[in-house]
């Protein structure tokens, strides 16, 4: 939204801080995610309004008939301020801005050697936007990911923009996992400084892709996270590299590498591994490696982000090199009052349990182009 008054873009300024992990401020009368919780589906597949902060998140990896490879992320965040879940509920509380939706959209054309990625604000209004259990979607305009019939967990993607649109089928080859322990990812040593944090790490994808006048079909794998919380991460984090990793022995892992102003990697990192069933194993920051490689500078916002790594998780015999076929996937900012991060689609190869393997996901990095407003939450 580049037209928007100067009320509606210091809102939108501060949301972008917010899908860098930057919480505005907190407030008693939001929950905070703690062990314990007890996960009802599909209804906390939804819009949760005792928490302020919620994102819902969408990346895959996709291929045309032709083996052209394309990437795309499409994301819905929910932010509350000041105001409590009983007013939010209310009819009057839609043109208020203290229920805010900011949605990103971006498509990685690989073989193209292309990125594009843009950004919408909205209210809740009449219908503008929501998550809503009752409408069985999340939507910010004519973005949304609708889910086709409840308590299935079968959704459709569809998004326009002015240089594409995309239209995909996810269907879950496994069912969701919850992250972390005990309900929670823990990210700091106080009670609350963590998320609810459910993830689907395995969905079949099937649409179309219309681009400069044609449409192509493709299909593939995506991803899908959803958070909720309220409490901010630790005032030391200044950023984090957060990998999702699909590997064709049908196993994933979820790795996240806090890092502190030092840029050591910070004790609560963590991440998980989903093995060929959809079982989910706990993994902690000792239980795995991320070493950083090749730098490539951003000529948008002159940051250096290492595109390439090398992973390893010693407990299942998995080692991995990350690989970056298109740099420049930074989603960066015009605007200098906010950051630029990035995240794109990646490969992976390397070895598990002493058999090659390959696989595909992405990868977000963030606190390179500066450091990230602290006292803010991980975004993964």
């Amino acid at each position: 939204m580049r037209n928007r008054s100067t009320v509606g873009r210091s809102i939108g300024n501060g949301l972008l801080y917010l899908c860098l992990g930057c919480m505005f401020l907190f407030g008693q009368e939001w929950k905070a995610a703690m062990p314990g919780f007890r996960f009802e589906f599909p209804r906390d597949h939804f819009s949760h309004l005792e928490y302020q902060t919620e994102w819902w998140y969408y990346t895959g990896n996709l291929r045309a008939a032709d083996g052209h490879r394309y990437g795309f992320e499409l994301t819905f965040f929910r932010q509350s301020e000041h105001l409590p879940p009983e007013a939010a509920q209310t009819e009057d509380a839609k043109w208020r801005p203290e229920q805010v939706y900011l949605a990103h959209l971006a498509l990685s054309d690989i073989d193209g050697k292309s990125f594009y990625h843009t950004e919408r604000l909205n209210r809740a209004g009449p219908g503008l936007a929501g998550a809503g259990f009752s409408d069985g979607q999340y939507w910010n305009g004519n973005w949304q990911v609708r889910w086709t019939e409840l308590p299935g967990e079968q959704q459709e993607l569809s998004a326009v923009c002015d240089r594409f649109k995309l239209r995909a089928t996810l269907e879950p080859l496994k069912p969701p996992v919850i992250q972390g322990q005990n309900g929670v990812s823990q990210k700091g040593p106080a009670p609350g400084q963590a998320s609810h944090y459910i993830s689907f790490t395995r969905l079949q994808a099937e649409g179309e892709l219309t681009e400069k006048g044609s449409t192509v079909q493709v299909q593939g794998l995506a991803w899908m996270d959803h958070e909720f919380f309220t409490e901010p991460a630790s005032s030391n984090l200044s950023g984090w590299d957060w990998f999702a990793i699909q590997l064709d022995n049908k196993q994933e892992l979820m790795l996240y590498r806090l890092r502190d102003r030092s840029g050591m990697a910070d004790p609560y990192s963590s991440g998980a591994y989903i093995d060929s069933r959809g079982k989910i194993r706990f993994l902690s920051d000792e239980e795995f490696a991320l070493t950083p490689g090749e730098l490539w500078r951003s000529p948008h916002s002159g940051a250096d982000y290492p595109v390439s790594w090398r992973i390893s998780v010693p407990s299942l015999a998995i080692n991995l090199v990350e690989e970056a076929k298109l740099k420049d996937q930074e989603l960066w900012s015009r605007d200098s009052t906010a950051p630029s991060y990035w995240e794109g689609a990646v490969t992976y190869k390397g070895q598990a349990g002493g058999a090659p393997i390959q696989g595909i996901g992405y990868l977000e990095m963030t606190g390179y182009s500066g450091a990230v407003k602290l006292g803010g939450m991980t975004q993964k």
